[in-house]
């Protein structure tokens, strides 16, 4: 299992639109091969802040499957035009 970390910074005044967009997208992903679930939180400090957690069964699910699907140009247009800056992702391994 490979755990997938997006910190998300969403513009200031975008929190509400962005939560409705991610109700759309998480749909999206959830149909994927290899998705294994997710969760998205947001800081209590700070309410523009997230945190992106997805669960892959591989990694190629979300770096080949996932990034090269007809379904990730879904996603995008639903909310990439909220980030600023565009986060830095991280898979993460149990040990």
């Amino acid at each position: 299992m490979i755990l997938e970390v997006a910190p998300l910074q969403i513009i200031p005044g975008q929190a509400a639109a962005f939560e409705q967009a991610f109700a759309q997208a998480q749909r999206i992903i959830s149909t994927l091969p290899g998705y294994a679930g997710h969760q998205l939180q947001r800081s209590l400090t700070d309410s523009h802040r997230y945190l992106l957690l997805v669960n892959w069964q591989r990694l190629e699910d979300h770096t080949q499957g996932f990034r090269g699907s007809p379904q990730y140009q879904e996603w995008k247009a639903l909310l990439h035009h909220f980030y600023d800056p565009f986060p830095t992702v991280e898979h993460f391994q149990a040990v």
